[in-house]
């Protein structure tokens, strides 16, 4: 039988090295992303009445640069958010707001009327709105007492 001495500090140690690497890994993943151009607008999905609405955020995205597409049941959100035009990454002394090209993907529903989905622009918001079929809204139905 061999006896192996147990050294607690080293294993603490190689500890401390693999979660140092994880958070390098998971943080140093973000700006590599942002340097390249891929970046993924932050988004709202709700409910409300006879319709699902999504609320994406991207400011200083120009009208032109969007495309909005359903294909079967995958809603796409195509886009770019451009540098101001004569102004080069090298200008910036900071640069924190990602840039580039964006593509968001969605599975829509089976109960959204795909012929009537709507989008609109404003303060920075892309408003898309889902509205149901109207096959899939709730029917109220009436109960009679017989006699």
């Amino acid at each position: 039988m061999v006896v192996t001495r147990w050294e607690p500090l080293k294993d603490l140690m190689a500890l401390q090295e693999r979660m140092n690497k994880l958070f390098d890994e998971t943080f140093s993943r973000g700006t590599q992303d942002q340097e390249a151009g891929v970046w993924s607008p932050a988004m709202d999905i709700m409910e409300k009445g006879d319709e699902i609405i999504l609320k994406m955020e991207i400011p200083e995205v120009d009208q032109k640069d969007l495309d909005i597409k359903v294909e079967g049941n995958v809603l796409t959100i195509k886009g770019e958010r451009r540098i101001e035009e004569g102004t080069k990454r090298e200008d910036y002394h900071r640069l924190e707001r990602p840039y580039g090209r964006f593509s968001r993907s969605f599975s829509l529903p089976n109960t959204v009327d795909q012929g009537k989905v709507k989008a609109g622009h404003k303060d920075g918001i892309l408003r898309v709105v889902l509205p149901k079929k109207e096959e899939t809204k709730p029917k109220q139905i009436k109960v009679e007492v017989g006699e």
